[in-house]
């Protein structure tokens, strides 16, 4: 039997071949389309053949050869297909689905989301700024320059090789990048992640929130921030929830305060973070400094306004009874399992 002969039976092989599970596939594979497999030693058998057949002799090997490639895929896609149709039938459409697990907002977020719902019914919007900011933006446009003693309640982030360059220490410093490219009225709330050198404990840590509010306009009076703060308290605790407005020092504010919310004495722990006195601070405020106003190009002769700032995980702690401010950054899934009924 000559070389043509045998590439002829090889095809009848190939076109009979019987496959009918993958076992028998691969065996097919191995012998026509494998890397050792058995046609591959007839393209030496070109030499020996007849000058006038060497052209017809090669091009049916290369029949050959794709015949035996395209039946392993057919069948293998053929198998295949069978076999999802298999697992398919197998199914019990009536078995219950596998359970889901249901992840859950951060508490942080909730109680963020929920205050810039409050303040956007009061027709705040909200401002957003970059964490790396310069010394002029968090300080000195906040009526707190160089030398000034205020800029010692706050222990800076300054990034390395830099004494210009901070991370921000409140989000006051998106309140004069918008009013430094804004003209007024303002009315927005700057919520945000803002750092500060202190020791991270149980009540304080080196990176909280913020949201601070701005409104500034012509006439705006200390009036409208106390009905302002005692709306956004009463949506926030309750009908009920009285304020009441200590005066306190802020550079970037003039008159300042601090607010406090009455929580009540209900329980020891009522007893424990109000010190007693059933009142518990929850910002700081006062109406904007006109020195502020025209370090950002605002005419402060026109124009007035005022400001407030809080700690959004303070506003956390106190409305989900949480004692430790390191839940929050901890990612605790026993602890965030607890807000999946929390909106």
């Amino acid at each position: 039997m000559d070389a043509f002969d045998k590439a002829k039976e090889l095809m009848d092989e190939i076109k009979n071949f019987d496959i009918s599970n993958s076992q028998e596939l691969e065996s097919f594979r191995k012998k026509f389309v494998g890397s050792k497999n058995i046609i591959k030693p007839l393209f030496g058998e070109i030499r020996n053949i007849a000058n006038e057949k060497k052209r017809e002799f090669g091009q049916y090997l290369n029949e050959l050869k794709q015949v035996a490639e395209k039946r392993f895929n057919d069948e293998n896609n053929r198998l295949e297909s069978a076999e999802s149709t298999k697992k398919a039938d197998e199914i019990d459409m009536t078995r219950s689905g596998d359970p889901i697990r249901l992840g859950s907002r951060h508490p942080i977020s909730i109680v963020n989301n929920k205050i810039i719902d409050i303040f956007a019914k009061l027709g705040f919007t909200v401002a957003e700024d970059r964490e790396v900011e310069d010394d002029w933006h968090n300080f000195t446009a906040m009526n707190t320059p160089e030398d000034h003693p205020a800029r010692d309640m706050q222990d800076t982030f300054y990034l390395k090789d830099s004494t210009k360059r901070l991370l921000r220490t409140h989000t006051s410093s998106v309140q004069s990048r918008l009013m430094e490219n804004s003209k007024p009225p303002i009315r927005i709330i700057a919520p945000g992640r803002v750092y500060r050198n202190e020791t991270i404990s149980a009540r304080s840590h080196a990176q909280f929130h913020q949201v601070e509010g701005l409104y500034i306009d012509e006439g705006v009076s200390f009036a409208d921030l106390k009905q302002t703060l005692l709306y956004f308290a009463q949506e926030m605790y309750g009908k009920d929830t009285k304020i009441r407005l200590r005066p306190s020092y802020f550079p970037f504010t003039e008159p300042s305060a601090e607010m406090d919310v009455y929580w009540g004495l209900n329980d020891e722990i009522d007893y424990r973070i109000t010190k007693g006195t059933g009142w518990l601070e929850i910002l700081g405020c006062g109406m904007v400094d006109p020195n502020v106003l025209e370090n950002c190009g605002i005419d402060s002769e026109r124009y007035t306004g005022f400001a407030f700032g809080m700690g959004i995980e303070r506003q956390a702690m106190l409305l989900h009874r949480i004692d430790d401010i390191r839940a929050f950054f901890e990612n605790d899934i026993r602890f965030l399992e607890q807000f999946k009924a929390v909106f």
